[in-house]
């Protein structure tokens, strides 16, 4: 990022022409330049008519609301403000013209987000949950990120910071100053405590992948026999022409994926090449695609026909995943029987839609419980897992540790580690904790 400390302006509106177009500063010289477009400062934090007019010449502009945020008490914590302006393509290059021509530089993409985190606004998990909020599609993604947004994961993850430094100022306190009067089970009780920290991390492990799945997006694979109806029931569920329907067998051969909505979670669903035996090597692909999805989706739809005998190479795939849903299509033509393979089974007529309600929503029950929102905060990227993981080897490491010195180690690496999570760790904390709890030096 070049000029951290410039004044930087962007359009925090979309682009093209629209009714409104919300221009964003900030930086130390955001009041400067204000001052020099609309004549004076307004009230702080109110929203003010006034015209901007081009430095030098004095042309009006256009007339805005203008309003102004002194620092700290701003978004990115360094005094901003904020040009509502019309729409016009030409009134938005006339006015990023002039913030240039008064010293302002486009902002590079993120970095308001970015100085809000160096300024103590935003820790990166809530960094990353306002991406996460822009790129929201659906109910449950907006849900876990507005969560998010709010600190539910600073929260646990400062808790566990906390915990961590408080561990290390025990042990370095038991090396450093084991001559002074200081309790003799210092060395024990920091074990003792990396144990239960440890214990909960792992639950927290322990989630299933559901933030990183709401976030993604769960993959759902309908897998089936040919010209068991496949194509149509994901006609039917996108509600839109995605995938050729013909009588003929074998008329898909890839996979036809698409994006769908399931009660708030995010898929992405997928019709395959159906289950069979094949000497046609194009169609032979499509089956080994197919089957590989069957291993890998979050959720697997079996489709058979009411009207066919159940085919072996589909009934091998329930024995494969016990959580596959059980479809039959074609009720409309032959009997559905309650229960096949030992599974309930969802009835279905891609052709009447008859018993389509109560496939989406058998679909959305497994979606929530794959990815719904719970009690507590989840987590939502790889980086942080793969963090945890790391903290979590530390401390197991700091148990087996011969030497009071080693285990030390393994505590700041934990620590190290955990502080990637909000990019909040200062050494500071390490000798405020021992000065602290141990009043060393009295």
């Amino acid at each position: 990022m070049t000029g951290a400390l410039d004044t930087i302006f962007a359009r925090a509106s979309g682009t093209g022409a629209a009714a409104v177009t919300l221009v964003r500063l900030s930086g130390g010289e955001s009041g400067r330049v204000l001052s020099a477009l609309c004549g004076r400062l307004p009230r702080p934090r109110h929203a003010s008519l006034r015209r901007l007019l081009a430095p030098g010449s004095g042309e009006v502009l256009d007339h805005a609301l203008v309003l102004w945020f002194p620092g700290p008490a701003s978004y990115t914590g360094e005094s901003a403000a904020e040009l509502h302006l019309h729409g016009g393509t030409a009134v938005w290059e006339a006015v990023s013209g002039a913030l240039i021509r008064l010293g302002c530089r486009p902002a590079e993409p993120g970095e308001f987000t970015r100085r809000a985190f160096l300024h103590g606004k935003l820790d990166l998990t809530q960094c990353e949950a306002i991406a996460d909020l822009i790129q929201a599609e659906t109910e449950g993604q907006r849900r876990q990120a507005l969560r998010q947004a709010d600190g539910a994961l600073s929260h646990l993850y400062g808790d566990w910071v906390a915990r961590a430094t408080r561990i290390l100022a025990h042990q370095e306190a038991a090396i450093e100053f084991e001559m002074d009067d200081l309790p003799s089970d210092l060395d024990e009780k920091a074990r003792l405590a990396a144990h239960a920290l440890a214990a909960e991390m792992a639950a927290h492990l322990d989630d299933g992948g559901r933030g990183e799945r709401m976030r993604e997006g769960l993959s759902v694979a309908i897998l089936g026999a040919p010209n068991a109806g496949k194509s149509s029931l994901l006609n039917l569920l996108l509600g839109r022409p995605a995938a050729i329907v013909s009588a003929r067998p074998g008329t898909t051969r890839d996979v036809v994926e698409s994006r769908l909505d399931l009660a708030g979670v995010p898929a992405f669903i997928s019709d395959t090449a159906g289950l069979r035996s094949t000497t046609d090597e194009i169609e032979e692909e499509g089956v080994r695609r197919a089957e590989a999805l069957g291993r890998n989706a979050d959720i697997v739809m079996a489709v058979f026909a009411a009207d066919r005998t159940p085919e072996r190479e589909t009934l091998d795939l329930l024995g494969q995943r016990a959580d596959s849903l059980v479809v039959v299509n074609k009720s409309d033509l032959a009997p559905v029987p309650v229960e096949l393979a030992g599974r309930r089974v969802l009835p279905v007529s891609a052709r009447t839609g008859d018993g389509f309600a109560g496939l989406r929503a058998a679909l959305a029950q497994e979606a929530q419980r794959l990815a719904g929102i719970g009690a507590a905060p989840v987590l939502t990227r790889a980086r942080h897992r793969a963090a945890i993981a790391e903290a979590m080897a530390a401390l197991a490491a700091a148990q087996q540790a011969r030497l009071p010195e080693l285990a030390a180690e393994d505590y700041r690496a934990a620590l190290q580690a955990l502080g990637r999570l909000t990019g909040r760790v200062e050494v500071e904390a390490i000798l405020d904790s021992v000065f602290r709890d141990f009043c060393i030096g009295k």
